[in-house]
């Protein structure tokens, strides 16, 4: 007989001899599978929460960037709202000169318009380099988000619905409208192209 068989063999008669020690033995086995299965369950709930936490703080991450890039954007919004009044004065004081006043100016006068056009751009300029544009409607279809009509013209050659008149410039910031431009609105036209739906206003 072979020394592996006379070991089962004395495995098996010493198991006969003392049934407690491999009752011992079976219950032992049990209480190891059943550590074992809780500790796989434990490994697989930790992993669980730590994909979770994982998907959160780039959730987080990506929340905190467009938040981020948001308050660059828009920082600016109420001291350029107030600004716009600053432009309106400048564009209203360069229109209250008659065109033929403004050809013909010499001297301080002639420096004093100057001035004043430097004035604009440079206030222009200043808003542009902080996101603020210009809205510049006119020929354009209208739209609601970006305009405000104050009125409705009579033409039958341009299509319903298309700014033909700027009262008031407007202005985007952005994706957002600062300000929008009062205008007035054609009527009495074709109907408008619906593959030129989409305004393209901002400049």
């Amino acid at each position: 007989m072979m020394a592996d068989d006379t070991e089962h063999q004395n495995r098996t008669n010493g198991a006969e001899a003392n049934p407690e020690a491999a009752q011992a033995a079976v219950q032992n086995a049990g209480a190891d599978a059943e550590a074992l299965a809780g500790a796989i369950a434990e490994r697989d709930e930790f992993k669980d929460r730590l994909l979770r936490t994982m998907a959160e703080m780039e959730n987080l991450r990506r929340r905190t960037e467009r938040e981020v890039a948001d308050a660059r954007t828009y920082a600016v919004t109420n001291f350029a709202r107030d600004m716009l009044n600053a432009a309106d004065n400048i564009r209203r004081a360069l229109e209250s000169v008659p065109a033929e006043a403004r050809t013909s100016a010499e001297g301080a006068f002639k420096g004093l318009i100057e001035g004043i056009e430097l004035t604009e751009r440079d206030l222009a300029k200043t808003l542009e380099r902080h996101g603020v544009k210009v809205v510049e409607p006119h020929g354009q279809r209208f739209d609601p988000n970006r305009h405000q009509a104050m009125f409705e013209v009579p033409n039958t050659e341009v299509p319903n619905g298309t700014v033909v008149q700027v009262v008031q410039t407007g202005y985007v910031i952005g994706d957002r409208t600062l300000r929008p431009a009062l205008v007035g609105v054609s009527k009495g036209g074709p109907k408008p192209d619906a593959g030129k739906d989409k305004p393209a206003d901002a400049a």
